[in-house]
């Protein structure tokens, strides 16, 4: 285990480099793999690595097996105790009890055969965790190779759509995005930067000059050279955990010095050959019900032999057939032949009920699993949450906090209600204190040029298009999740841009677009108004690159005219509000706009710099992905029923511990404060501080947390084990394609 978690923290490829991937230049990854970012390697080589390296795969590729199937059918201790007592009833010449109990296991195998069969052929036909070719630099020449042949490295070349065929060193990026929340959980995409050189224990969530394998291209283009395939990846290290069984063969107990007695040799042996037999039994694997069956099996069995005994030694051990035919039967009583096939038929219905409500269930034993359940590790994007980000709040210097509330559908601006706080609480009775959105209301913003400026950011600063559907109440979105959000913000005042830019008359025209940078961290576009013939440049992003960006803003209410210039303290004023919102689990970003500069020649290419600057602040607005509706009464249904439910997430620890509270994983606020420090500690952690703790110093804690932040696959693994050790039986849940799977956990 300890190998396997340094291998992730290290990002370490199938050849060994002097330091991780991600730790090094790509002009040092490309040194020491021995390749060239423009001609790539050539085809010999890739035959040559194919051979050294392996395929590019996670070992899974065997497909649907009936015999590996119909074994575990047979293999369990109740099945074998049945078909021992079939052969001893046939060979007594009792063929009617003998035919019976053929029967039984007949019915038994088929039935259980068939059910996981249908859903093995289900499941591998929905397995589709990584592209089937990939595009890759050869011989300086681009071609299309099946990602099973990709070696370490290629070339890669990526585009909006693709899937990353194995993990990739980047080495240039043009507006670069990948969802990872297959991996880490991270709800938003993520924004790559070739440039960067990190240190060797960042963790996977943000190493942000690597593609990983199996993550999908949201938006851009890029290159990347492949340090790592199959079993190496981020995405086969956590495969490669799941599958692996442990050791099988006990250690020897030694003393201080090192040495052991024969006694311990004995010992170990003894230990690994019971360990071996229970495991062919299944009298210790396997669910709780199980193994109780498989002792009960094996108990009966030698209940049975000592009934035989017994009634053969009431009898002197008489050799005549009718007293070894009643031996025989009264020891084949004590075997309740029909109770494996009623439990099996029991499954068989309950799988068949999970059908009905859309679940897969490729294993009948998983139905008793869940039942046994005392804890539960959940995903947090996509599970817990709904994957979809919604605007929480909206900072005006100059109008105040609006806050969003009871917003349960992302794409429909007419679900719930803003509420205003005047930043001057003085003026408190001129602010409304609500505004209910069932219909579109305009006045707010009519009135309050200090939102209209805003919305204007909001509305026209924004690539992503939301609409309403054809049935009453029934919203559709495209585009990126962050500007939908703040798209479906603005249109609550039908500040919409189809209204701003569309139909006959529009009031504005987009002149430049300038797309979002990870250098600069903004987007910002020139807009004209067409009535005026005046232009504004409105940009929206970092709160911090935006802020350096600033030269004003407005601070009251009553200046619409004149902005007020930037001062340190209002920056720090602001900073604090993004404390604020942070720590209610919000993503912020910063609005600003400008009259762009009149000399600009727009047929000619814009240098931003020059339009990005002495902007005029406008607000900020905080973004979440919101929990699901029913989130909190399953939390809390689990509870009941003695269920812990731990949250592994990899978004950051403010977002995390918000989300928590918010559905019932971790106490309130003011509760959290009543526990003992130590216990408080315990409950929320960041991967980067569990995965230093040893096994054992886990072991010691209070309590495992109910919350892990930016949690890598390998840190959930670690957490499965821990509960694990703690006689837990837990269940794994994600919305997304389960990485637990490739583990068949």
């Amino acid at each position: 285990m300890a190998e396997s978690k340094a291998a992730v923290l290290l990002g370490s490829g199938n050849k060994p480099l002097s330091k991780p991937a991600h730790a090094l230049t790509f002009a040092a990854v490309l040194e020491e793999l021995q390749t060239n970012d423009d001609t790539g390697i050539t085809a010999a080589d890739a035959k040559e690595r194919l051979s050294t390296y392996g395929g590019n795969e996670l070992g899974d590729g065997a497909g649907v097996q009936p015999a590996k199937i119909l074994l575990r059918q047979i293999a369990n201790a109740m099945t074998l105790v049945l078909i021992i007592a079939m052969a001893v009833s046939f060979g007594i010449g009792s063929y009617i009890e003998g035919g019976v109990i053929s029967a039984v296991v007949v019915l038994n195998v088929v039935v259980g055969f068939w059910q996981e069969f249908k859903a093995a052929k289900t499941m591998d036909s929905l397995k589709s965790l990584s592209s089937p070719t990939a595009s890759a630099v050869r011989a300086s020449e681009n071609i299309t190779v099946p990602t099973v042949e990709i070696v370490p490295g290629d070339i890669v070349e990526l585009k909006t759509g693709d899937t990353v065929p194995a993990d990739l060193r980047l080495l240039e990026t043009v507006n670069f995005e990948t969802d990872e929340a297959l991996l880490t959980g991270e709800s938003l995409p993520v924004r790559k930067d070739p440039a960067l050189v990190l240190d060797d224990a960042t963790g996977p969530g943000d190493r942000l000059n690597v593609a990983y394998s199996s993550s999908t291209v949201t938006k851009g283009r890029a290159r990347g050279v492949v340090f790592a395939t199959g079993l190496d990846t981020e995405i086969g290290t956590i495969a490669a955990a799941l599958r692996a069984t442990g050791s099988k063969v006990r250690t020897v107990k030694r003393n201080d010095e090192g040495q052991a007695g024969p006694h311990r040799y004995a010992q170990a042996w003894g230990l690994t050959a019971t360990d071996a037999v229970g495991h062919f039994l299944g009298v210790n694997v396997g669910t709780p019900l199980q193994r109780k069956l498989s002792r009960l099996a094996v108990l009966l069995f030698c209940v049975a032999v000592v009934c035989a005994i017994i009634v053969l030694a009431a009898n002197n051990f008489s050799s005549e057939q009718e007293v070894i035919i009643y031996a025989v039967a009264t020891g084949l009583s004590m075997i309740p032949a029909s109770l494996i096939v009623v439990l099996t038929i029991t499954m068989a219905a309950g799988t068949k009920r999970m059908v009905e409500r859309h679940v897969i269930v490729r294993n009948l034993k998983s139905l008793e699993a869940l039942g046994a359940v005392t804890d539960i590790c959940s995903d947090k994007t996509g599970t817990l949450t709904q994957g979809k980000m919604i605007t929480k709040k909206a900072y005006i210097p100059a109008s105040g906090t609006f806050s969003v509330e009871d917003a349960k559908e992302p794409f429909n601006p007419t679900n719930g209600h803003v509420t205003v706080t005047p930043n001057d609480h003085s003026d408190a009775e001129k602010a409304p204190t609500g505004t209910n959105f069932t219909s579109f209301d305009t006045s707010l913003a009519r009135d309050d040029a200090h939102l209209g400026a805003f919305l204007d950011v909001a509305a026209l600063a924004n690539t992503s298009v939301v609409s309403p559907g054809q049935q009453e109440g029934e919203w559709h979105a495209r585009g990126d999740p962050t500007e939908i959000a703040i798209n479906v913000f603005a249109c609550r005042f039908d500040w919409t841009k189809s209204r701003l830019v569309g139909g006959h008359y529009p009031l504005w025209k987009t002149k430049v677009e300038f797309p979002f940078d990870s250098d600069v961290k903004k987007m910002s576009v020139i807009v004209e108004n067409t009535h005026t013939g005046e232009k504004h440049v409105l940009t929206k992003g970092a709160v911090e690159r935006v802020l350096d960006s600033c030269a004003d803003y407005h601070a009251t209410s009553n200046d619409s005219m004149n902005a007020t210039k930037m001062t340190d303290q209002q920056r720090q004023r602001i900073l604090g509000k993004v404390e604020e919102f942070a720590s209610q689990g919000l993503r912020v970003l910063a609005f600003a706009s400008r009259i762009a500069p009149p000399d600009l020649n727009y047929e000619a290419d814009i240098d931003r710099n020059s339009v990005e600057c002495e902007l005029t602040f406008r607000g900020l607005i905080g973004l979440y992905d919101p929990p699901r509706a029913e989130s909190a009464s399953s939390v809390a249904a689990c509870r009941r029923a003695g269920i812990e439910v731990h949250m592994l997430t990899g978004d950051h620890p403010g977002t995390a511990r918000a989300i928590a509270i918010e559905v019932g994983i971790l106490p309130s606020l003011v509760q959290l404060k009543g526990l003992a420090k130590d216990v408080a500690d315990a409950l929320v952690m960041t991967a980067s501080g569990f995965d230093k703790l040893s096994d054992a110093e886990v072991d010691e804690l209070p309590q495992l947390p109910l919350v892990v932040a930016r949690c890598a696959p390998n840190t959930k693994v670690r957490m499965i084990e821990a509960l694990h050790r703690r006689n837990k039986f837990t269940a794994m849940v994600r919305s997304r394609d389960n990485l637990l799977t490739i583990g068949n956990v």
